[in-house]
């Protein structure tokens, strides 16, 4: 077969992957069942809030954990802040003896997130009497501006959970709690608020009904990913990971969420999820954060892929689980290489001629119609009041929106090639517009 018909045919054949793996994740979604909840007592329950200058949020996020479990402990790890995040903390702290402050100060601190969960890890491990029961005991991470479901621990205590010995990690549905805010830009009038709320809502689709599909596809082939905010891990898996790597979460991990879920499937545990609860999280209304945040992500998949001989000579992941795994991984690349193909064609006329309008008419309808049927579903699960047009438009807007992906993926491949692997926190919506990244740094 000429090199020239395979180059045309390639776009085609990662346009057949993204529509497996959208049909399995649709099915996954809609067909799932509910969780059974279980005995939320029977655990000792540890939230570690990686936190650096984050005075904004970090108090309400505090109180509300305490208030919503009483029986658990925060620990809230300052990552040398500028601002005053370690006096909230300090202060809520002198008041309740389950808030813990975890101090890092330069130069050991501001190297990633991981490096601050190791650090409260570290505190909590020297806080557990001796002979504590670790397989009891379950680790929850929660963004500084996170708010959990009063429901979770139960949920996640459940059957299919971690009343289960095999299962190591748990990760819940994420929401965006500002869907609903007419006005995500404050000191802004309505024509900038208008494509801010679409954003925020697109982000909201994003998470509820297509990840979560994909996190329910998962579950199926055990490939399940854990995420940087409502992460549940059992402290016997972290150690068990921490004996073999030094470490739980690996330093210079991008995604050092979605990696700690990859060493806990090969160190022989089960990660599941449980969608019928969730952790919400403020949805980003500037496109400039998004991009670079989801260039983070993009890069953290690519340095994933030096996990790929390891899980494939791994009797932990089944077949399904390898596939599904190595999608994931190489989804930045797959980006980069349709933009690159499709230019390619473009500049060679293949989609000039007239006979070719009907391929590309049905190419079309199969690349946006997928992501246009989320719209109804997210409308029918999670905004029942809009009407059906509009979970249609929305459906329109989750398509549009994907397109950020061939940014990120390309601007997440130019910084690896640049060795550029520094990165800083999200900058919050509360905090005020400076000039400079807000994502990534180095």
């Amino acid at each position: 077969m000429p090199n020239s018909l395979l180059l045309f045919l390639f776009p085609f054949f990662l346009l057949g992957c993204f529509l497996l793996y959208w049909a399995g994740a649709r099915h996954a979604y809609l067909r799932r069942q509910e969780t059974e909840a279980g005995d939320a007592g029977a655990f000792e329950w540890h939230f570690f809030v990686p936190c650096r200058d984050e005075e904004a949020v970090v108090g309400d996020t505090v109180r509300q954990l305490r208030a919503d479990f009483p029986a658990a402990h925060v620990w809230v790890v300052d990552d040398d802040s500028d601002d005053g995040t370690g006096l909230i903390v300090a202060a809520l702290a002198d008041d309740d003896r389950r808030v813990h402050l975890v101090r890092r100060v330069r130069p050991g601190a501001r190297t990633g997130k991981g490096d601050a969960l190791n650090a409260a890890y570290e505190q909590l491990g020297d806080f557990l009497p001796a002979g504590a029961d670790r397989e009891r005991v379950v680790v929850c991470v929660v963004d500084a501006d996170g708010r959990l479901d009063p429901r979770a621990l139960e949920l996640v205590s459940g059957p299919s959970a971690f009343a289960d010995p095999e299962v190591g990690g748990v990760q819940v549905g994420v929401r965006m709690r500002n869907v609903d805010d007419n006005r995500p830009l404050p000191g802004r009038g309505r024509v900038a608020n208008a494509p801010a709320r679409l954003l925020v809502r697109v982000q909201d689709m994003e998470f509820a009904v297509s990840n979560a599909g994909m996190q329910l596809l998962r579950a199926r082939t055990g490939s399940v990913g854990l995420g940087g905010n409502g992460q549940f891990t059992r402290l016997s898996a972290l150690d068990r990971i921490a004996a073999a790597e030094r470490r739980p979460w690996q330093r210079g991990a991008l995604l050092e969420d979605y990696e700690l879920g990859l060493q806990m499937i090969l160190a022989g545990y089960r990660v599941t999820h449980v969608a019928d609860t969730w952790v919400s999280q403020e949805g980003l209304p500037h496109a400039r954060r998004l991009l670079t945040q989801r260039t983070r992500w993009a890069q953290g998949n690519l340095q994933c892929v030096r996990y790929a001989a390891r899980i494939l000579s791994s009797r932990q992941y089944s077949g399904a689980g390898v596939l599904e795994t190595l999608y994931t991984f190489f989804q930045p690349v797959a980006h980069l290489l349709t933009l690159v193909l499709c230019a390619w064609m473009l500049v060679l006329g293949g989609l000039g001629s007239l006979a070719t309008w009907p391929l590309t008419l049905v190419l079309a309808a199969l690349s946006i119609g997928p992501f246009v049927l989320w719209g109804p579903v997210y409308r029918r699960d999670h905004a029942p009041e809009a009407s059906r047009i509009t979970g249609v438009l929305w459906g329109f807007a989750l398509w549009l929106y994907a397109y950020h992906l061939f940014v990120v993926s390309a601007r997440g491949f130019v910084r690896s090639l640049r060795g550029r692997t520094g990165w800083a926190k999200t900058r919050r919506n509360a905090e005020p517009v400076t000039a400079g990244p807000t994502a990534l740094e180095g």
